[in-house]
């Protein structure tokens, strides 16, 4: 494999990185070399003289280099501007050897011309170097259920900077801490609760805070010691922890932390999940994170104000500012952490012991692990600029992926720039992930033509212009392929509005404007159009049976001129009516004669229009146009002369108002029926009702229940007047 990538590096790099393509060249408008260069990366233009015959247009020099060397044109005259490269700073690689300012990268700016459309391949050398500086920033989660790690890193600060002075020879660290928003439903906001969020038992407890940067990245392992020593354990309510607001902190205060040159390593210590984008809701919170440093006296001032990061802004960040994330977390929370780990690139997981005792090998295992790993990344790419990465190493399983790096191993990879269009110089940084040396990479794109055979007033231009890329660029007042045309007292406006029909395109896009006159091109037949404007050409008349106007005729400006025994559109017909004949006329007069086939009249069908299944048979309608026909329908089909005359269709009117009426007429004696019906069975109810009520006696008495009034007021206002 590594054999197979050399080969096509060398192939590819002996050729100027440039890449080949067979295919074909896609032109629409094209009149100079200028424009055929940017009409796709398979065009050539050939610079010859006299390479156009007459009437030709100057785009037929704009063709592949095949076809082009396939009309005469020599390898000389075919201009195809090739991609290129220059390195403008190439300093070599350190290699393992221990350095200052080590050399990790190579080359370190390189500008590419690029032909737009054809990708180009350049080498990209890394190797790590030994004693390569090591940042190193301790982010502890100081909610309440972490008092037993807090004791333990209160001790590892020295423990830990040996260790990585070990590996690298230079080595910082620093602290910082985190626990959640102190808001409802995240914090307590009792102000007891605020003060002191510990339970009562704990005695050293600090009040509740979101995030706090506690000391900048330093050598010094005793301030560190010192620092640590003087946090406590602080508290929440919900299990999970600002742990991305902590994170995105540590990133962008960049300088109120002192991230330097170097290798680059967050370390994240929790038992617990993370808050993410969105949660802040809960608490009213409803702006979003602004993805900026916001430290006021060390503390987090926007903790309350802006919600949480999402992790797609947590992953950005790392990669913009080269920082490698270390999530050292408890194993009720490894799986949580290990999904975020797939979201980030160059991250990685450990499993912290109860009481974070394991913490310094954790962290040595992680930095080792990521260090080997070299992933090739970009900046945002400007518009029309893609990248590829192939490398020459086997246990990358992407192509931009190198593991197992070890220090003073060299790794080499194959960048591959395209430039989809022409496009203003443009740059881009390249490098590998979490490591702060980067490649400048400059883009131009070639364009123009870069023509030798510029002459001026040449002969070739009747003296009148310049040969440029083999085309003539006339002198103000003269046009023309070849500057024939002299303006005189018309201007160009004018001559060329000449050329145009009904203010359409020049010449019908088929010739070139000379002096207010077309003079056509030839077709891809090899035949010249014609006519005043071009207009006309004999290869595009309507076909039958896969032959121009059916090869019984010839096309004249788009419409077949039959021979003297064919016709119809494409000729496609003889001039004779032999099939069509019947007695005294043609199709029994029941149809026309077309094509020597009858057209028939709606009613009628047959060869001969003889056939009418729709007509009535009575005898009165059969007449005869010869002789006497039998009047039996076994002899009508025997006798064509005999004409059906079909009667006159029903009266639809008539037959459509007759329905209506009879509807409607056996509607209202069904109303009648069934309102007689009704009016019987009424009277005979009431005739029950009468007999029933005759036969009655009421008896007389009074109401046992009743009683008699016992007291009678009477009103001594009322006088009984109305």
């Amino acid at each position: 494999m590594h054999q197979a990538l050399c080969l096509k590096t060398l192939l590819l790099l002996s050729f100027g990185g440039y890449v080949f393509s067979q295919d074909q060249c896609t032109k629409a408008s094209v009149s100079t070399c200028d424009d055929c260069i940017k009409s796709g990366p398979a065009c050539a233009w050939c610079q010859e003289l006299n390479f156009t015959k007459p009437g030709e247009q100057e785009a037929v020099r704009c063709d592949t280099r095949t076809v082009l060397l396939g009309k005469g044109c020599l390898e000389t005259n075919i201009v195809s501007p090739r991609s290129n490269h220059k390195k403008d700073k190439d300093r070599p690689l350190s290699g393992g050897q221990h350095q200052k300012d080590p050399v990790q990268i190579q080359p370190q700016e390189i500008t590419l011309e690029l032909r737009p459309g054809h990708p180009f391949t350049f080498e990209f050398k890394f190797q790590r170097a030994e004693g390569y500086p090591v940042d190193l920033y301790y982010l502890m989660d100081l909610s309440y259920s972490m008092g037993d790690d807090l004791k333990n890193v209160k001790n590892l600060g020295i423990q830990l900077l040996n260790k990585l002075k070990s590996i690298t020879g230079h080595a910082r660290i620093g602290f910082g801490s985190f626990v959640d928003k102190t808001l409802l439903p995240f914090t307590d906001t009792n102000e007891e609760k605020l003060k002191k969020p510990c339970p009562p038992k704990e005695k050293d407890c600090q009040p509740a805070f979101g995030f706090q940067h506690v000391l900048n990245l330093t050598e010094d392992a005793e301030l560190f010691t010192t620092m640590v020593s003087k946090q406590n354990i602080s508290g929440n309510l919900d299990t999970p922890e600002g742990s991305l607001d902590a994170i995105m902190q540590a990133v962008t205060c960049v300088d109120q932390i002192g991230w330097g040159n170097s290798t680059r390593l967050l370390v994240l210590a929790t038992d617990a999940g993370f808050h993410m984008a969105g949660d802040g809701k809960l608490a009213g919170i409803l702006e979003p994170n602004k993805e900026t440093c916001q430290l006021d006296g060390n503390m987090y001032s926007k903790s309350n104000i802006w919600d949480y990061p999402s992790v797609g802004q947590i992953a950005r960040k790392l990669e913009k500012q080269n920082i490698q994330p270390i999530f050292a977390v408890t194993e009720n929370v490894a799986d949580v952490y290990t999904e975020l780990s797939k979201l980030i690139p160059k991250s990685a997981v450990g499993v912290l012991s109860a009481d974070s005792s394991n913490v310094v090998n954790l962290i040595v295992e992680a930095y080792n692990k990521l260090s080997s790993s070299v992933i090739m990344t970009h900046d945002v790419l400007p518009e029309d600029i893609t990248v590829k990465y192939a490398s020459d190493c086997e246990t990358g399983d992407k192509k931009e992926t190198c593991n197992g790096v070890t220090i003073g191993k060299k790794v080499t990879f194959n960048i591959t720039v395209k430039a989809e269009s022409c496009i203003d110089t443009k740059s881009f940084n390249i490098g590998p992930m979490g490591f702060r040396e980067r490649l400048k990479v400059n883009v131009k794109t070639r364009c123009k033509c870069e023509c030798d055979n510029r002459m001026s007033l040449h002969e070739h231009c009747n003296n009148r212009g310049s040969v440029i890329c083999g085309t003539c660029r006339c002198q103000g007042g003269f046009l023309g392929q070849r500057c024939e045309c002299s303006l005189g007292e018309k201007d160009e406006a004018t001559l060329k509005a000449q050329c145009r029909k009904d203010n359409g395109t020049e010449c019908e896009g088929r010739g070139e404007c000379e002096c207010g006159v077309c003079k056509c091109h030839l077709t891809e037949g090899g035949q010249y159009y014609y006519g005043s404007h071009c207009e006309c050409d004999n290869e595009h008349c309507e076909k039958y049976q896969n032959k121009l106007c059916g090869g019984n005729g010839n096309c004249r400006c788009g419409v077949c001129e039959c021979f003297e025994d064919f016709e119809g559109s494409a000729c496609q017909c003889r001039k004779s009516n032999d099939a069509c004949t019947t007695s005294g006329s043609d199709c029994h007069g029941r149809g026309k004669c077309v094509c020597n086939q009858c057209v028939c009249m709606r009613e009628y069908k047959g060869p001969k229009c003889e056939k009418c299944h729709t007509c009535q048979l009575p005898y009165k309608h059969l007449t005869c146009l010869e002789g006497t026909c039998s009047r039996t329908w076994h002899l009508i089909h025997l006798c064509p002369s005999c004409v059906l005359e079909c009667p006159e269709g029903p009266n639809v009117a008539a037959i459509v108002g007759g329905s209506l009426a009879a509807v409607a007429l056996i509607g209202f004696l069904l109303l009648l029926i069934i309102k007689g019906f009704i009016y019987v069975k009424d009277l005979k109810e009431w005739r029950n009702f009468e007999k029933e009520k005759q036969r009655s006696q009421w008896a007389k008495g009074d109401n046992p229940l009743f009683q008699k009034a016992t007291t009678t007021v009477a009103n001594p206002a009322f006088t009984g007047d109305s």
